[in-house]
């Protein structure tokens, strides 16, 4: 909920003389969501909240609207120069205010505010920095009601794990063979039957499908599932409400009633790296320390390549969960992205190291849930521990 007072008390905590935020057309989802807004505009708005003092607003005489449910000074702008010299009188006697700017765009998650906008706010004598930390303060923190929404999620992404490996087996038992596009459709029923919606289908990937950390299921031609063949299935899900949280998980499996050596020889590297990342993080904030997110992705990557499959490891360790699947808040990057954003509580996100080789790729991804009282959580059942075999799962169809 947009409280001034919390974000002001962040403000003096980070030494900044305000938070500006700004959008045009939507642009700026970040700003909205943060402000509790959620209207179609049409010309540009500004609000400007000081360190300490009262908030600003700069609307256009056609919106003046606009920002009404937000308390503060509002000024009325018409032409072009009127928007120009609002925004110098919002940030004036200011010196260093944070906007949803990346510099160098090294978080695109953050850099919502285009270049001139930018390039404005500095021409009145300003420094613009990186809204990040606030974003993740109060964008990317979890209520207790989506804490609850997300565990509800998760139970029903960990059960759509029973449906796909029961789907194959029940296929490969009474037809000989089953089929990615089949597989995911079963998952997406699933999900129907118990109100979770997804942005977009699950991966489901046989063989050398695996090894393509975002594969589009169905793409290629081949798209049969055999007994001999091993199965990654990535799937994400929300509950159908309004600021529903993802659930996002990854696990493998092999159809056949005993897993091939070379395939849980890959396995155990991925696991034991999966587990490395989420004690560096258990560690970190039981003794108190700031645990960032370049960090954890080290952790995990290290237990990669020192077994020698670092070419192998083509991703991020992790992103955080939000509303969106790929959420705003601290990612577990220092490969893509350098992330220096600390993991706080009432926050999500994943885990998912990945060895992808030509013949076929694996992944273990769980979500991490740092609770309200620091502790870690993993969500989305039990971790896999074992390639599942597929044939040895009772049918229950």
């Amino acid at each position: 909920m947009f409280a001034v007072e919390n974000i002001q008390a962040a403000l003096k905590a980070q030494g900044l003389d305000g938070w500006l935020l700004y959008d045009f057309r939507k642009l700026n989802v970040l700003a909205e969501r943060v402000l509790g807004l959620d209207k179609k505009t049409s010309r540009r708005w500004a609000y400007f909240i000081p360190q300490s003092g009262t908030p600003k607003k700069l609307v256009h005489r056609i919106e003046m609207g606009t920002l009404d449910t937000l308390p503060g000074d509002k000024t009325v702008y018409l032409k072009w120069s009127e928007f120009e010299a609002g925004m110098a009188s919002l940030v004036a006697g200011s010196r260093t205010v944070a906007m949803e700017y990346s510099p160098k765009n090294g978080n695109p998650y953050i850099s919502r505010v285009d270049a001139g906008t930018v390039e404005l706010v500095r021409s009145f004598g300003v420094d613009v920095v990186s809204s990040g930390d606030l974003i993740q303060l109060f964008e990317a923190v979890w209520d207790d009601d989506q804490i609850a929404m997300h565990l509800a999620a998760a139970e029903v992404t960990n059960a759509a794990y029973d449906v796909a490996w029961r789907t194959i087996a029940h296929d490969i038992r009474t037809k000989g063979e089953s089929d990615e596009l089949r597989v995911q459709k079963a998952i997406l029923d699933h999900f129907t039957a118990h109100h979770v919606t997804t942005y977009s289908p699950p991966i489901v990937g046989v063989n050398a499908h695996s090894g393509d950390p975002h594969f589009e299921t169905g793409s290629l031609p081949d798209t049969t599932i055999r007994e001999g063949d091993f199965v990654l299935v990535d799937l994400w899900g929300k509950l159908d409400r309004p600021r529903a949280v993802y659930s996002d998980l990854t696990r493998t499996g092999f159809v056949g009633t005993t897993v091939p050596e070379k395939y849980v020889k890959v396995f155990n590297v991925v696991a034991a790296a999966r587990d490395a990342a989420v004690q560096y993080v258990r560690d970190g904030l039981a003794a108190g320390r700031r645990v960032e997110g370049h960090e954890v992705d080290d952790a995990c990557r290290d237990v990669i390549e020192a077994a020698g499959y670092g070419e192998y490891y083509v991703h991020r360790t992790g992103h955080n969960i939000g509303q969106e699947v790929h959420g705003n808040g601290a990612h577990i990057d220092n490969l893509e992205t350098h992330e220096t954003r600390a993991l706080i509580p009432r926050t999500c996100f994943s885990i998912e190291p990945g060895i992808y080789l030509p013949e076929f790729g694996v992944r273990s991804e769980i979500d991490v849930l740092i609770m309200p009282d620091g502790s870690v959580q993993v969500t989305g059942g039990p971790l896999q521990m074992e390639i599942v075999p597929i044939l040895a799962q009772p049918v229950i169809m």
